[in-house]
């Protein structure tokens, strides 16, 4: 009798820790979701400014077309590629990554490019656009840093003892957080 009641003395215990530590990481899990939603908004603020900053662009006739083209073909691929928070793989994040990185080099050639016109650096409407671009950019970078800050709290969480123990049985598993761009870690030569 006194081993039966010991028996569920920790059986008991083990069912209210695991308990909280479930609840712990499905609020964890929620948050990375949700934060992960917060990031694709960002990005999807950048797309929405784009068509706006072509045809801007567009008005210089003499503006290289082969560089819009870039552009509009970069950010349809990038607007292609969605996904669910549910779906966080790491492959799936290097899609993602990948799409928007060819989208950040478009805009970046697009801005380089623009430097060679004059007319159009002074117009308004182009200058308005580049400060929304550059402020939005701030913003994917803000929305990433969240992301991965609360994709190591749920990594920390999901693998400390006991949590590790349930957040295999419950399927928790572990979740990628963004990474820089290779072509990152190459500075910029500047020359004058």
């Amino acid at each position: 009798m006194k081993r039966f009641l010991l028996y569920f003395a920790g059986l008991a215990l083990l069912l209210t820790q695991s308990s909280c530590g479930y609840n712990g990481m499905v609020e964890r899990d929620a948050a990375v979701k949700g934060q992960w939603a917060n990031v694709q908004s960002a990005y999807q603020r950048r797309s929405d400014l784009i068509p706006n900053l072509v045809n801007t662009v567009k008005g210089n006739a003499k503006f290289e077309q082969s560089t819009l083209t870039s552009v509009i073909e970069a950010r349809a691929k990038a607007s292609s590629v969605q996904i669910s928070g549910d779906q966080l793989t790491p492959e799936n994040i290097e899609k993602f990554q990948a799409a928007q990185s060819q989208l950040s080099q478009g805009l970046g050639r697009l801005l380089a490019v623009s430097e060679n016109y004059p007319e159009l650096k002074a117009s308004a409407a182009f200058q308005e656009l580049q400060s929304q671009i550059e402020g939005t950019e701030n913003r994917i970078n803000v929305e990433r840093n969240k992301f991965n800050a609360l994709t190591t709290e749920y990594n920390t969480y999901t693998r400390s003892f006991p949590n590790n123990l349930f957040a295999g049985m419950f399927g928790f598993k572990e979740k990628i957080p963004f990474q820089a761009d290779p072509a990152a870690s190459k500075a910029p030569t500047v020359q004058f």
